[in-house]
């Protein structure tokens, strides 16, 4: 047996078994101190839980008896075979405890078996053994099932089955060797463009998502689990995007490692999905102990992950004294009573860490704290050696001249806590000798010598009857009564005369007391007795004896002690109802009232998880029910009782259940009737005004006849939407309806309707209600989406059925959804092709309705046409065109037209939205030549290209003609040069920097840029600007990359001239691993085009 903290015996052994054999485990349960029933599992190897194997092979039973409150789980394996052998657990959990024990199955072949069958009485007969071995292969030989090639055959969804009956215990294992026997044939899927990848590998908790491209865009795709269709989940997530089709599994578990399928029709493709468990690390070491002999021991380790496996490794093999506990990410190995032979290393493994302690033990060292003297005593008198030693649970025997002593009438031996004494009454000369105290365990022993005096007497004393002389004065309520409160002294003097002196015994009833020591004892003086009850207790009450004898007679006493206390706490306190701030709550009175009257109670509560607690009532209260008041709706309170009598105040009483201040919500508002047919009416309404910390749990529905009192209900569970049909209501009678909300405190008022309802359906014209804005052109852009609304009504409900252009309405190109009340038209992504006009007609029976909708999708236009300039005067030029050949389905709201001259060919807008198809350039410079462009502009804008002109327009100068002197124009050609160089610069990464210089020749220049003697092309990184000579080259944001030589060269038909500089980036500074080094300084990293990090 393997004691546990919440007493459980889990009684299992490791068993050694015949193939074909039978064997059961049987574990026991004691729930003596467990309020609920324990669930039992029992696990092969790590994670396989049997429970679901229950059949033929594996039969589970489970027994509980009700005198011992012991459950009984047994295990049955019919006919083991090879794949039972391995690691088993069973794991019994109550509440958040739990505790488990290990045990193994080893398993030998047939041949063992019928070895073991023979009788082994004399010699042995090998060579019959090998004939009836034969013989017995021949009679039993069966065609072998081949389980390779059955599970070869068979559908995925079948191998766990196969597996269970064949005895296969590692499914993985056998999945991939299924994966290398089988040899797929290449087989061109028409429905897939790409397949599913062989088999995915993720961990534990992770996401991971399966993806397959089909031919199909519009095709619908099945997944399947192990031969399970999947319905779509928070786990499972299905998503079609184009050709792609993926499924996405969210925090995988051990129970998604298994293979999956993507069917298209009859087309599919597999995977399978393998499942790592992450390593459980340990988080807290095994600590080393240090202790003595008999002393409890509890190695502790915590792990990473709840319900992790833990393994231990002791330097001995397991005893039944060694206990194993779990309790959340906490592994304990208890000890009860550590030993010497426990000394050593003990270890504990996980998949993924390892912990080690040391257990040294010692043995106990007994103190002697008061040793036995030696005693002279005379005859008839009484002798007592006494010992002190430093362990009150040490025991010991007494030796007299090296012979055990042996109680008897006159020996008495007694051990008291740390005391141990050995009393011998009425000495006689014979018990003079040595005596030795020898505690068990230990070397050690304690000696002294009784020596016996013997006395003779000469004279005859003088003879006088003993008498007890009582005091009735004190205590002594009566003259043989006396009360003393519990935990008080009581000392009773009794004067006592006689001649000679005479004996005095104190008693119990009939048992006598003799001690002269300890909490009850008897002091002897002379003429004087003394009873003494140290911190008197209940059990002290009753009936004592004093009795005194000597030759000459003997005198008797008989004193009744009770005992007064404060009374017992009151018991089963709890609360019978609760209100919005109230509670009622009722308790027992205590079974002991401490022997006074009980004069009431004290009340106390306090809210749960607080240690402070609040009084409730200052006065004592005589009632055993109260009514707490001024409390918090929806706070956990717990009430416990104090019990009052004239000692004192009672311990408190065990806490009452926690308990909830609740109030029902108010009625549910607005109720009111939406639908009636021939047998149904639907129902709706608010929610209460008021539903307070008990919240809503839902509504009841009730109805009854006009005129009845007794109401149905109409719905079997709560219903938690604010409507509700009733159904199966009889046609032409009269209801009447009411709605019950419900919380955790009960039923509100109910909400009622003003008058009955009569059950009788009323017939509607179908009639559409057109949205004001769809009743003018509704006109959208292409690629926006369209969802139209058509709210409808009539009964009873119409069918509704959309055409376009006056044809029945294809659903591929547009989505319709119809309800009871309503139509909707979807479309994703507008094209022009949807354009047109749209009827939705709307039909009961012979009564009908139509609606119409023109549903304009419009584009960008093209450009114009014929765009030419028609006349030119003096600063003047007038331009002609025609419309665009596509008007982008809505008329064009106008044009733009822009001029650019020939020497800058950059463009000017002249005008804007301009809305006829011609117009006039004025302010157009003398002696320029002008070409002309015009943008086509219409709902969506302009349009995408423009139209060139034909023709250019040359403004001639015109006017007085000077007559100048002859002008010889000077050559002012020459080579090209550079008036100020460039200059070598440092700059910091990411920051935008420019570097310029100047240069001069005629003809003009061309100017070409060139990096480490690259040139550089339309890079949008660099901005070449060339402003009167003046050249600038603008680096947006230079990184590391971006340093080097920069040289500026000018050509023209007269020679060319370059200048050169070196550009260097220096690296901006950053928190950890943000910078690098390039050429001994330090770089940032900075963000190239689009924000995406450029690294160095």
């Amino acid at each position: 047996p393997i004691p546990s903290a919440h007493k459980k015996t889990l009684l299992l052994k490791n068993k050694h078994n015949i193939k074909g054999s039978d064997v059961t485990f049987t574990a026991r349960v004691d729930s003596t101190t467990l309020t609920r029933k324990p669930t039992m599992k029992w696990l092969k190897g790590k994670w396989m839980d049997l429970g679901s194997k229950a059949g033929k092979h594996m039969q589970f039973k489970e027994t509980y008896d009700r005198n011992t409150k012991i459950y009984t789980y047994e295990m049955k394996i019919i006919k083991v075979v090879p794949g039972d052998a391995g690691g088993f657990r069973c794991e019994v959990t109550a509440k958040d405890k739990c505790d488990s024990c290990t045990f193994e199955i080893t398993v030998e072949g047939e041949w063992k078996h019928t070895l073991t069958c023979v009788d082994d009485e004399g010699d042995l007969d090998f060579s019959a053994l090998l004939k009836a071995t034969k013989k017995k292969k021949k009679v039993k030989q069966e065609p072998e099932i081949d389980v390779w090639e059955l599970l070869k055959n068979a559908h995925p969804s079948e191998y766990e089955k196969i597996a269970f009956e064949y005895g296969i215990t590692d499914l993985r294992g056998m999945l991939k060797r299924l994966k290398k026997m089988k040899v797929v044939e290449p087989k061109h899927s028409e429905a897939f463009l790409k397949k599913l990848e062989s088999c995915y590998s993720v961990e534990k908790g992770k996401k991971i998502v399966l993806r397959c491209e089909v031919f199909d865009p519009d095709v619908q795709v099945k997944w399947l689990k192990n031969g399970q269709e999947i319905k779509p989940s928070a786990k499972y997530v299905m998503e079609a995007v184009g050709n792609v089709r993926t499924l996405t599994i969210n925090k995988t578990s051990l129970a998604d490692d298994a293979a999956y399928e993507c069917v298209v029709g009859e087309d599919k493709c597999f995977t399978e999905v393998f499942v790592k468990e992450p390593p459980v690390t340990i988080t807290k070491l095994m600590d080393d102990y240090h202790v003595v002999v008999g002393e409890r021991v509890e190695f502790e380790i915590e792990v990473s992950e709840e319900g992790a496996h833990v393994m231990w490794s002791l330097h001995k093999d397991k005893d039944s004294k060694y206990r194993f506990k779990k309790d959340g990410k906490k592994h304990t190995l208890i000890i009860q009573e550590a030993m010497l032979d426990d000394i050593g290393m003990y270890h504990a493994w996980t998949n993924g860490g390892h912990t080690k302690g040391e257990l040294e033990v010692e043995e106990k060292q007994l103190e002697v704290l008061q040793d036995i003297a030696d005693l002279t005593v005379r005859a008839a008198d009484q002798a007592m050696f006494k010992c002190e030693v430093s362990d009150d649970k040490v025991t010991g025997k007494w030796y007299k001249d090296g012979v055990e002593v042996l109680p008897s009438e006159r020996i008495k031996l007694t051990h008291i806590g740390r005391f141990h004494r050995l009393t011998i009454d009425n000495v006689k000369p014979e018990d003079a000798g040595d005596y030795t105290f020898v505690p068990d365990g230990y070397a050690l022993s304690l000696s002294a010598k009784l020596n016996f005096l013997e006395i003779k007497i000469d004279y005859v004393p003088r003879q006088d009857p003993p008498k007890i002389h009582l005091d009735t004065s004190g205590n002594m309520v009566s003259q043989n009564t006396i009360i003393v409160v519990a935990g008080n002294k009581l000392r009773l003097d009794v004067e006592i005369s006689g001649e000679p002196a005479p004996t005095v015994v104190w008693s119990k009833g009939d048992k006598p007391v003799t001690e002269t020591e300890g909490r009850v004892r008897v002091e002897s003086r002379k003429d004087l007795s003394c009873f003494v009850i140290e911190g008197t207790e209940r059990e002290d009450e009753g009936n004592y004896t004093i009795c005194v004898t000597n030759p000459a007679g003997e005198d008797k006493a008989v004193l009744f002690v009770k005992i007064v206390d404060v009374p017992d706490p009151p018991e089963n306190v709890h609360c019978t109802s609760v209100g919005e701030d109230c509670a009622s709550i009722i308790w027992e009175p205590p079974k002991f009232d401490g022997g006074a009257p009980l004069k009431g109670y004290l009340m106390e509560r306090k809210k749960k998880g607080s240690s402070r607690w609040t009084k409730l009532n200052f006065d004592v209260y005589e009632s055993t029910t109260y009514e707490a008041k001024r409390m918090i709706e929806g706070v956990m309170y717990e009430m416990r009782v104090f019990a009052i009598n004239s000692i004192g105040m009672s311990p408190p009483s065990l806490s009452s259940k926690p308990f909830m201040p609740l109030a029902p919500t108010s009625e549910p508002t607005r109720l009111s009737v939406h639908d009636v047919t021939d047998s149904t009416c639907t129902l709706k309404w608010l929610a209460p005004e008021r539903i307070g910390a008990g919240g809503l749990d839902g509504y009841v529905i009730e109805y009854c006849k006009e005129g009845d009192t007794e109401w149905v209900v109409a719905n079997q569970e709560l219903c938690e939407r604010q409507g509700f049909v009733v159904r199966g209501l009889p046609v032409g009678e009269k209801i009447d309806f009411r709605v019950v909300a419900v919380n955790m405190a009960g039923r509100s008022p109910p909400a009622l309707l003003g008058q009955p309802v009569t059950i009788r359906e009323i017939t509607e014209h179908p009639k559409i209600r057109l949205p004001r804005d769809l009743r003018t052109k509704y006109i959208r852009k292409v690629g926006e989406k369209i969802n139209l609304v058509i709210p409808f009504q009539g009964k009873p409900r119409p069918i509704a059925t959309w055409f376009k252009d006056g044809k029945p309405l294809d659903e591929k190109m547009v989505s319709v959804r119809n309800s009871n009340v309503d139509s909707i038209l979807f479309i994703r992504s507008a094209e022009r092709e949807h354009s047109g006009k749209y009827e939705l007609v709307l039909k009961i029976e012979n009564m009908e309705d139509r609606a119409s909708i023109d549903i304009r999708i419009i584009d960008l236009p093209g450009p114009p046409q014929n765009v030419k300039v028609t006349e030119v005067w003096g600063f003047n030029a007038a331009l002609e065109w025609d419309p665009p050949k596509d008007n982008g389905n809505c008329e064009i709201t106008g044009y733009t037209i822009q001029k650019a001259d020939m020497k800058t060919k950059e463009w000017f807008t002249v005008y804007d939205h301009n809305r006829r198809t011609n117009c006039t350039a004025s302010d157009l410079i003398m002696g320029n030549k002008y070409m002309f462009r015009i943008f086509s502009e219409n709902l969506c804008g302009l349009s995408e290209e423009a139209r060139m002109s034909k023709n250019t327009a040359v403004i001639t100068k015109t006017g007085l003609e000077i007559k100048r002197n002859p002008y010889i124009e000077k050559d002012v050609s020459c080579v090209p040069k550079f008036t100020q160089p460039l200059v070598d610069r440092t700059v910091v990464a990411g920051y935008s920097t420019a570097i310029s210089c100047a240069v001069k020749g005629f003809p003009r220049p061309k100017i070409v840029w060139m990096k480490n003697k690259r040139v550089l092309g339309e890079d949008p990184k660099y901005l070449m600007q060339n402003h009167q000579g003046v050249l600038t080259l603008n680096i947006r944001k230079p990184s590391a990359f971006d340093g080097g030589n920069y040289t500026c060269k000018a050509v023209n038909d007269l020679g060319a001239d370059e200048v050169e500089c070196k550009l260097d980036v220096r690296g901006e500074k950053r928190g950890r691993g943000g910078a690098c080094k390039v050429g001994g300084r330090r770089l940032g990293r900075d963000k190239g085009k689009g924000g995406a990090p450029v690294i160095c």
